[in-house]
């Protein structure tokens, strides 16, 4: 079984995946932190995440084993995934890992921008997890703030509507909502019932039951 879990920054897609994939026993990538280890890759190397050689270059070498989970959720590092993840060369260097992922026995959970519509158009349920802009910048500004990052909450605002406008408009695998994606709105949802949503959508579209 394939699960397909799209959607926008600071929308919860990230946490209801992991949920999914310890509640039906399945492995999870977490596509977008592919995307910050290649960016953080080519700020290390003192290039611009736009160069699209370097940026090319450290997708095709990137380990996944060795993606330092604290170096890439900063702010800067989600301002950099999203200009490497606009370049096609970077995308088609990292499809046949995530493809890899999906198709390994026992099923996947894969979470991303266009894991429906791109990298798993075959999911067998495809999610669209997303929130209120304004709900969505305040969750993210909490998230950095608890990590130490002294950023303000205007700035996250700004960077979050650019991140949406960037990741919407790219020519390769914009961020859209897969026709047979069901949307969740976690607006005014907290995680616990998000999760349990997610939960019933699978088991009615499957008949999948939860380990747990």
């Amino acid at each position: 079984m394939i699960i397909a879990v799209d959607g926008t920054l600071a929308s919860g897609k990230g946490t209801v995946a992991r949920g999914l994939a310890v509640r039906f026993g399945l492995a999870h990538l977490d596509t977008g932190a592919l995307y910050r280890a290649v960016a953080i890759s080519v700020l290390a190397a003192g290039k611009d995440p736009a160069d699209v050689a370097a940026a090319e270059q450290a997708a095709l070498s990137l380990n996944p084993a060795e993606i330092d989970e604290t170096a890439i959720r900063t702010a800067e590092a989600g301002a950099a995934a999203s200009v490497v993840a606009a370049q096609p060369k970077v995308r088609d260097a990292l499809f046949a890992l995530q493809r890899r992922f999906a198709e390994q026995d026992g099923g996947a959970v894969l979470d991303g921008r266009d894991i429906g519509t791109v990298v798993c158009p075959d999911a067998d349920v495809k999610l669209y997890i997303d929130a209120d802009p304004g709900v969505r910048a305040e969750r993210r500004w909490r998230e950095l703030v608890a990590r130490g990052d002294s950023t303000s909450l205007e700035d996250v605002r700004r960077q979050l509507e650019e991140r949406d406008r960037r990741d919407a408009s790219r020519e390769s695998a914009p961020l859209m909502r897969a026709e047979d994606a069901i949307l969740l709105d976690t607006t005014h949802l907290s995680i616990d019932a998000t999760l349990a949503e997610a939960v019933r959508i699978i088991e009615n579209k499957t008949g999948a039951t939860p380990r747990n």
